[in-house]
């Protein structure tokens, strides 16, 4: 099956963008009916069916995927924008895309375990002392220690919470210099709604029953 053909069964029928039309943006109460402004031509349930298929097809240059979609997917998608106006668009939806997201996630049977693991990785994002002292991030990142590759680095620590099968559930940047369980308890009050009383966060310096 062709990539585009691939990419039109999930946009039709009981597709990706199906989906979102008729039930997950009415599931997290997304309507532009009584929204000012002019409606955009491409749909917000086209937006997160042609976000999604950019990452199921691999591209993380938004200017290679748009030139792509533009020359393989414009039949099904007569709307699509240049590369600026998708990512203004996708950066304007955040919240449309996060709630999707955790929306479709709840249909994954692991969603309603139990157990969930903690872990967080290196995030550098600066390499000399001069683009530390130029970094928009500067106040907001930190030094930190990889123990892992015995280094130390700059920018920020990424937290994830996920199903036992690695499925992310809650994520976070930190400065590096933030304790596991202040980083762990920050997070968990922002995203509350995703965990249940009862479940276990495991993590290397023991477990969280909540």
């Amino acid at each position: 099956m062709s990539t585009s053909t691939r990419v039109a069964d999930e946009r039709r029928g009981t597709g990706i963008g199906d989906l979102s039309h008729r039930r997950v943006l009415p599931a997290v109460g997304w309507s532009r009916e009584h929204r000012p402004g002019r409606k955009p031509q491409l749909s917000d349930a086209e937006l997160v069916c042609v976000a999604v298929a950019q990452h199921l097809l691999g591209f993380s240059s938004e200017r290679h995927w748009i030139r792509y979609a533009r020359k393989h997917l414009l039949q099904m998608f007569p709307n699509l924008p240049g590369q600026s106006g998708y990512g203004k668009r996708l950066r304007a939806q955040g919240g449309l895309l996060s709630a999707v997201m955790t929306e479709l996630a709840r249909d994954v049977p692991s969603w309603h375990d139990t157990l969930r693991l903690l872990d967080s990785t290196p995030l550098p994002c600066a390499a000399s002392r001069e683009t530390v002292k130029r970094s928009d991030l500067a106040g907001h990142a930190g030094y930190g220690y990889c123990a892992s590759h015995s280094r130390f680095f700059w920018g920020f620590r990424l937290y994830l919470i996920t199903t036992a099968e690695g499925m992310p559930i809650v994520w976070g940047l930190a400065n590096p210099k933030l304790g596991e369980r202040e980083v762990t308890r920050a997070i968990l009050e922002r995203d509350h709604h995703l965990i249940r009383t009862g479940q276990v966060i495991l993590a290397d310096k023991g477990a969280l029953r909540l």
